[in-house]
């Protein structure tokens, strides 16, 4: 049986910054002796890292804009093992575990990484370190299944500073003719990107388009009203202001 190398490398790639440095900080404290060598902030840029560096083991996001986890993870021509931080529901994880895949569920909690790190550390002191060849065809079949990946949070712009924004605490996006308008609770920031963009990167649970213009957040809705004309506008419960309901759109409120 052959013995793991003294000192490990890893690489974590996620494109949101504070979850990657709360990985980092975890692995960390549970594994001393590994050495993060690297940070990707993106799927791109993970894959060119891992190919440069090739690290004993790369903690890849699942949805990262560039490449998913997957495709980076299916694309490593070296001995990298990979272990996924995924934010998949029960059932999706189901395929993980009967492809015997190492993962770790978001938001990572420390006992769950623990009991990830020491399968991992058993699979590389028996010397197991590149994927077998039916790990490709589990890693195929759940990019066939993977959703798209959805906007967790926007860079905006106030004034001349640039701010990071949850999209969770948006009320509305609202389009005027060269900016969009990010509503919050407390505060409005712009950015550049159209509303037919950001339609297809917001999860359609929680947005919904009301207008060419305006997306709203249904988390942040206080309820609807009808003026003399039965046109319908939206209220939010954080902001004395309403907005049009076009009629395209006036449907999705039948059930409210």
């Amino acid at each position: 049986m052959s013995t793991m190398p003294a000192a490990l490398t890893a690489l974590i790639a996620d494109d949101e910054p504070h979850l990657a440095q709360y990985l980092k900080e975890q692995l960390t404290q549970l594994w001393p002796e590994l050495a993060i060598v690297a940070t990707a902030r993106n799927g791109t840029e993970a894959a060119a890292q891992i190919a440069a560096l090739q690290p004993d083991l790369a903690f890849l996001d699942i949805q990262m804009p560039g490449l998913t986890g997957l495709e980076v993870a299916q694309g490593i021509e070296g001995e990298t093992r990979v272990v996924f931080v995924t934010a998949y529901d029960e059932y999706a994880l189901e395929a993980f575990e009967h492809a015997a895949l190492d993962y770790v569920l978001k938001p990572v909690k420390t006992e769950r990484l623990a009991k990830t790190l020491e399968r991992v550390r058993a699979t590389l002191s028996a010397g197991e370190t590149a994927p077998d060849a039916g790990l490709a065809g589990a890693l195929q079949q759940l990019l066939g299944a993977q959703p798209a990946p959805r906007l967790r949070y926007i860079r905006a712009s106030q004034g001349e500073f640039m701010h990071q924004i949850a999209v969770d605490e948006v009320l509305y996006f609202h389009a005027d003719e060269k900016y969009t308008c990010v509503q919050t609770a407390t505060a409005e920031y712009l950015i550049r990107t159209p509303i037919t963009e950001l339609v297809a990167q917001l999860d359609p649970q929680c947005f919904w388009q009301v207008h060419r213009s305006t997306i709203i957040n249904l988390a942040h809705l206080a309820g609807t009203r009808r003026d003399e004309l039965s046109r319908l506008y939206v209220r939010f419960r954080a902001l004395q202001r309403e907005l049009p309901v076009s009629r395209a759109y006036v449907h999705l409120f039948k059930s409210m």
